[in-house]
């Protein structure tokens, strides 16, 4: 199956803390249907001092979200659903609400 939501996706969270924000998507588990959004449900992790990063301290970084509390955002930035057409011999992701291919 086609996925729905692949990586660099502009997205808008439908649930949650960040709910109506929107990011770019760095990261796709299709395993466990989850997505990493950047800048958007952050977490803080306490870390020890290492050789890498010998300060330490408290780091932000972003959590995973479930695919089904995001949607892709068509070109108004609005969150839409996605259909799938056959162009030529191509199958392409379709925004619902305005009928334009999403480019990927």
């Amino acid at each position: 199956m086609a996925a729905k939501i692949r990586k660099g996706d502009r997205v808008v969270l439908l649930a949650g803390k960040d709910k109506g924000r929107s990011g770019q998507v760095i990261k796709v588990l299709p395993k466990e249907s989850r997505v990493f959004v950047q800048g958007l449900n952050l977490v803080q992790r306490h870390t020890k001092p290492t050789q890498a990063d010998p300060n330490g301290g408290i780091k932000s970084k972003e959590a995973s979200v479930h695919v089904s509390n995001v949607a892709i955002a068509d070109s108004n930035g609005k969150p839409t659903r996605v259909g799938f057409r056959i162009e030529g011999d191509r199958k392409v992701r379709v925004a619902k609400t305005t009928g334009e291919v999403i480019n990927g």
